[in-house]
């Protein structure tokens, strides 16, 4: 089996065209198309349905695809043992839970690209469990979690602390709370806005709802934090945000950090990964120190409360 036949199908499959396909590959659109034939005669059947527009895979292409992509990563690596200190070249697959990739994985990334050229970045954001499970499986090679502190992390992983992430409690200024110390108990009387389940920060609150005994009201759940302080802002319920993305909202002049006495929320962000291939260990160290650098200096940003004095 020739690996260029599966690079020139892959290719297809990713971008949906022949034209585009060759484009990317600097090859004339003939050669790419017999590039994909002569795999398509080795496996005995065929793998694109070239009726449809843009180009999508048959059943059949759909599984060639997966295992061609696994091939293909294999070789990358087999490449990077026989000439480690060579370029990273192939593809370097993310996992990172929404916060971050709004807060803080533009550096990371630009150091990335600039630093590796030949490195495609495949980044999927999702919750942290579901995060840990990829790394696991090997669906994704690097993530970064979130879990509350004090959590033990799979014995099997390479684990580097980040830094620690302080959550905070907000609430519309509309709602006339006092800036006086208050408990959950109080804070329940009022619904809340708050990530999907599997969210950490919304595990950990709900956990310490359960736990006095208090009713527990999600009025919305929205992704992404500004949509969740803008819906907070117009008065829908209480939220929970990181102090870097309040500070940095259009929303804040709306909104007030509520001071709760029996909800301390410390979420440790973890770098996770498991055995790397050679091509990958000079990225994820990059993407390691970069974190570290960029999580130290959100820290040392002004609260709220400091930069609307």
């Amino acid at each position: 089996m020739n690996t260029r036949d599966l690079q020139a199908f892959v290719a297809v499959v990713e971008s949906g065209s022949m034209v585009r396909a060759a484009e990317k590959l600097f090859l004339t659109q003939p050669g790419l198309t017999r590039r994909v034939q002569n795999l398509e005669t080795m496996l005995g059947t065929e793998l694109l349905d070239r009726q449809s527009k843009p180009l999508k895979p048959t059943a059949a292409g759909n599984e060639v695809y997966g295992l061609a992509r696994t091939v293909l990563r294999a070789v990358d690596d087999l490449m990077a043992v026989a000439s480690p200190d060579s370029e990273s070249t192939g593809e370097m697959r993310i996992g990172v839970p929404p916060f971050l990739s709004e807060l803080a994985l533009e550096r990371p990334v630009d150091r990335l690209r600039s630093t590796f050229p030949k490195l495609t970045l495949r980044v999927t954001a999702g919750w942290s469990p579901g995060l840990l499970q990829k790394v696991e499986q090997g669906a994704v090679d690097v993530a970064v979690v979130l879990m509350p502190t004090g959590i033990p992390l799979p014995e099997t992983m390479t684990a580097t602390l980040l830094g620690d992430k302080r959550v905070i409690v907000v609430a519309p200024r509309s709602f006339g709370l006092t800036d006086e110390p208050t408990t959950l108990a109080e804070l329940s009387r009022h619904p809340w806005v708050l990530n999907q389940d599997g969210c950490g920060m919304r595990s950990t609150l709900s956990r310490a709802m359960s736990a006095g005994g208090l009713p527990f009201n999600v009025a919305v759940e929205a992704f992404g934090s500004e949509l969740q302080l803008s819906l907070v802002a117009r008065g829908m319920g209480i939220g929970l945000a990181v102090p870097e993305m309040l500070a940095r909202s259009a929303y804040r002049d709306s909104l007030q950090q509520v001071d709760v006495t029996d909800f301390e929320n410390v979420l440790s962000a973890w770098l996770l990964h498991g055995v790397l291939p050679g091509r990958l260990v000079r990225p994820v160290a990059l993407m390691r120190d970069t974190l570290v650098e960029k999580l130290a200096s959100d820290s040392a940003m002004p609260s709220i409360a400091d930069s609307t004095a």
